[in-house]
């Protein structure tokens, strides 16, 4: 190639590098070394271009390659316009895509429905200073929640030493790293503080500072009931407590306390709903007419069966539709490795399970009994439907410790799991609210704290908790415990990566176009 030619590639693109200096000071990288780079680099081309093709200046005017020549600069000058349009326009319209695997950059719906749902504007203070290991992380889950609700959420960093009148309004320690969240203005404001921060706890945090009255939760005790707390179990022993369904209720604005009904009339006024969760010894018909008389009072009530033990409740449950199966429920297809280990996803049209049939959620029963959904010998004005089933492969294993397979004469095909029911309450006596609600699950297990971690099941019991209470926003799914894979970038990576997508990669294909354009050219 001659080297004429080679001295008009070279000035091409010296004028896109000295066209485009501008297009990096103000919108790719903001260096004024860089810059400068380039503007000298483009201004060396193209001497080496007058170097080579001096002797045609003379001509130029009269030549076509002027007209040629002409074309390549404008058409250079349309191109990074149009870069620097398209650039910003994307900084206007800044529309961003969550494409990680735990959707760490999306709010779950629990949060979405609880901002929606604030009654006034939270404020956020966070009492961190710049240096904070966690400063980046909790200034990035603020901006998630401002984004999906800018004019109910918003958030300031305050440095509690150059802010001590803040400090000691909200009572900190000296060098306590908090999270502040405030509601309200003035002498009516109320607030809550937060020692750790993840998307789970801020969104209970402003569920509890959102709650007009806490919702009373009784458990019911005295019949070998799962215990609320327990002892430490021994080292490699499984916990037989509901601690974490305890934590899970107060984060969610419940207060939850043990009842024995040895001895009582009635069930607590100030019960929003009851549990019996585990029983293994029979109730006493004393204690079956108080929850009877709670029931039929308009009460809310979520029964979890237990595995071999018959609390004799079969009477009161009848009433509002569902019956305990003998045996345990078994799926041949459906299941986690053991048949009586079930795996489900088949749902009712219930609104219980709504999120989770949307999401298409599994749902794992330990041990689980079958339900049968009653058709006759109800209290007057109940209604009952299934919520939960197995697969059609299910079926009831009436000797479980000899086989599993199933057998002539037992229950087979698809069975309920779960079962919800509703009765009108309006005209009783003693109302305490407009409908009874009970919820009963075959599986009594799924409480303990070695399962709690299973989303499906955690987000199951909870929307019952919040159907049986007529708590509509808490039926919904909640922020799952997720895993934390970024990469951590600091301020010059990120605008290394800026210029090189936006600057250099654009400008070298543009080059590498135009040379090969010229080259041919000159053919």
């Amino acid at each position: 190639m001659k080297a004429s030619s080679v001295g008009k590639i070279l000035g091409a693109l010296g004028l896109l590098l000295l066209l485009s200096s501008p297009f990096t000071l103000f919108f790719t990288s903001g260096s004024v070394a860089l810059t400068a780079a380039k503007a000298v680099s483009g201004l060396v081309l193209l001497g080496a271009y007058f170097a080579t093709n001096f002797k045609q200046f003379g001509q130029f005017a009269t030549r076509r390659s002027s007209f040629f020549f002409g074309t390549t600069v404008l058409l250079g000058v349309v191109t990074l316009g149009a870069l620097a349009a398209v650039n910003y326009i994307a900084y206007k319209k800044n529309k961003s895509w969550d494409l990680t695997k735990h959707k760490l950059f999306t709010v779950a719906p629990q949060t979405s429905a609880t901002l929606a749902g604030l009654k006034e504007k939270v404020h956020a203070l966070a009492f961190l200073p710049p240096s904070n290991p966690y400063y980046d992380t909790v200034e990035q889950l603020f901006r998630l929640y401002q984004a999906e609700a800018p004019d109910k959420f918003d958030f300031a960093f305050k440095d509690p030493q150059r802010n001590p009148d803040l400090a000691a309004k909200y009572q900190l320690k000296e060098g306590q790293a908090t999270v502040v969240l405030v509601r309200g203005e003035g002498p009516n404001a109320s607030h809550t503080t937060l020692a750790t921060l993840s998307e789970q706890e801020l969104t209970n945090a402003l569920i509890k500072l959102n709650a007009v009255g806490a919702q009373k939760v009784y458990f019911l005790s005295g019949h070998g009931e799962w215990p609320l707390q327990a002892d430490p179990p021994a080292p490699g022993q499984p916990s037989d407590s509901l601690s974490e369904l305890r934590k899970e209720l107060l984060q969610e604005g419940y207060t939850a306390d043990e009842l024995n009904l040895a001895g009582q009339k009635e069930v607590p006024k100030d019960a929003s709903l009851v549990i019996i969760a585990g029983a293994k010894t029979p109730y006493t018909p004393a204690e079956m007419e108080v929850l009877r008389q709670y029931l039929g009072a308009g009460g809310r009530m979520l029964y979890f069966a237990e595995a071999n033990a018959e609390p004799k409740l079969d009477a009161l449950l009848g009433e509002y539709g569902v019956e305990v199966d003998k045996g345990i429920a078994a799926d041949r297809q459906f299941n986690s490795g053991n048949p009586y280990v079930i795996v489900s996803a088949f749902y009712s049209e219930h609104e219980l399970t709504r999120p989770l049939r949307q999401r298409k959620l599994n749902i794992e029963f330990p041990t689980a009994r079958s339900l049968t959904v009653l058709r006759q010998g109800m209290a007057e004005g109940v209604k009952v439907e299934p919520v939960v089933l197995t697969s059609p492969f299910g079926w009831v294993e009436t000797t479980p410790d000899a086989d599993a397979t199933p057998s002539d004469g037992e229950k087979s095909g698809q069975l309920t799991l779960v079962a919800a029911a509703t009765r009108d309450t309006k005209s009783a006596k003693d109302k305490r609210f407009d409908e009874a609600r009970v919820v009963v699950m075959g599986d009594s297990e799924i409480l303990l704290d070695p399962n709690w971690g299973h989303e499906a099941n955690r987000n199951l019991v909870l929307n019952a908790l919040g159907w049986a209470s007529t708590q509509v926003e808490k039926i919904t799914i909640r922020p799952p415990d997720r895993e934390v894979s970024t990469l951590e970038m600091d301020q010059h990576m990120l605008d290394n990566i800026r210029f090189v997508s936006t600057d250099l990669l654009p400008l070298s294909l543009m080059g590498v176009g135009l040379a090969i354009w010229l080259s041919r050219r000159n053919k």
